[in-house]
């Protein structure tokens, strides 16, 4: 099972929940698609788009419960990156747990299940 995480703010996952729907983030929004990252990506995402913002969600996905509507495409130096060509139903989520800022301003993750 391949994992990929989803970072959001806890407003916005809130509303999701709400509407059983996520249509994505102003920048999914932009882009066409929701943007997703791996276990390996997801850290240096936290560091580059999300740099000391707190109240964050990290949300955990089955990458094969998207079937076709995930693309694996290239981005950051050549890396591929999910992203998903669909809404997403925030109840297909694994687990969603607080990201919480250190003292130093970085992201503490838990426990990815790499």
């Amino acid at each position: 099972m391949t994992l990929i995480f989803k970072i959001v703010p806890k407003s916005m996952w809130q509303e999701a929940v709400v509407a059983n729907v996520f249509t994505g983030a102003p920048v999914d929004l932009a882009d066409g698609f929701i943007h997703f990252s791996t276990a390996e990506q997801v850290r240096e995402t936290a560091a580059k788009h999300f740099s000391g913002q707190k109240d964050l969600l990290l949300a955990a996905f089955e990458a094969d419960r998207f079937a076709d509507a995930l693309k694996w495409e290239p981005s950051r130096g050549g890396a591929l990156f999910p992203h998903l060509y669909a809404t997403l139903d925030p109840a297909t989520a694994l687990w969603v747990k607080e990201l919480p800022v250190s003292s130093k301003g970085a992201h503490v993750f838990p426990e990815l299940g790499e």
